[in-house]
């Protein structure tokens, strides 16, 4: 809750609130959550937990049945922080996702699994930088915002935990859609210069380089090593300009 920075005016969206531990800590700090819960059984139970524990902060909390990975549509005021623990198995999926359909977070502060952490706030050039950490990007400043040790989850898990801390900027020129592209094509063989990673997504090698000469990126360059600042420029590109 301190990391998170909430203001009260913040509407906050969790995602899984299973118990509603995290919950019941969130309701005093903003002024509405919207928890999204794919378990029937928790969704049902969340109310009734929160009228039990905290009867004055009840009508601040809406609780959505969905799917989060599914989600189109919330109810309620838009949602200017995101702020859980997501499953951890869906987490970099269920956060793009969520970055994308709802522009009005201007903030988000997840727990996800250590490794996960790594690559979501790792800088180009560096061992962690790959798909995860430039999709991110696209969105948001990201950092490693602290690390959070086994025993206080319930079960123990098999894993270590990080926080990673987003704050929403604009995103570079550029198509998405086209970006994420290149940008899955690039590290679909992370060991290989981009002239040959991106054959299939350009059309040929030849055509590879000349888009990368074109958006001024050395052809031997290798993916972990463009920003999405660059990865945005290399989308532009014109699909012809080899030819």
């Amino acid at each position: 809750m301190r990391t998170a920075d909430l203001v009260p005016g913040d509407v906050v969206l969790e995602v899984g609130p299973g118990l509603g531990s995290l919950t019941l800590g969130l309701l005093p700090a903003c002024a509405h959550v919207t928890a999204v819960e794919i378990d029937p059984r928790l969704a049902d139970r969340l109310p009734v937990t929160v009228a039990a524990r905290a009867p004055a902060l009840a009508d601040r909390l809406t609780v959505v049945t969905a799917d989060a990975l599914r989600v189109t549509e919330l109810p309620g005021p838009p949602p200017t922080a995101l702020v859980a623990n997501l499953p951890y198995n869906i987490a970099v999926p269920v956060l793009l996702h969520l970055l994308e359909l709802l522009p009005t977070l201007r903030t988000a502060l997840v727990l996800v699994q250590a490794e996960v952490a790594d690559r979501l706030a790792a800088a180009p050039g560096s061992a962690a930088y790959g798909v995860p950490s430039v999709k991110a990007a696209w969105y948001a400043d990201v950092r490693r915002a602290g690390n959070v040790p086994r025993p206080v989850f319930w079960p123990v898990p098999n894993v270590d935990s990080g926080l990673v801390a987003l704050v929403r900027r604009p995103s570079p020129p550029g198509d998405r859609a086209a970006t994420f592209a290149a940008i899955d094509a690039a590290f679909a063989t992370r060991r290989k210069g981009l002239r040959a990673a991106l054959a299939r997504w350009a059309g040929s090698p030849a055509a590879a380089e000349a888009r990368l000469r074109a958006a001024g990126i050395e052809p031997t360059t290798r993916g972990e090593q463009l920003s999405v600042t660059e990865f945005a420029r290399l989308a532009a590109t014109a699909p012809d300009v080899g030819a």
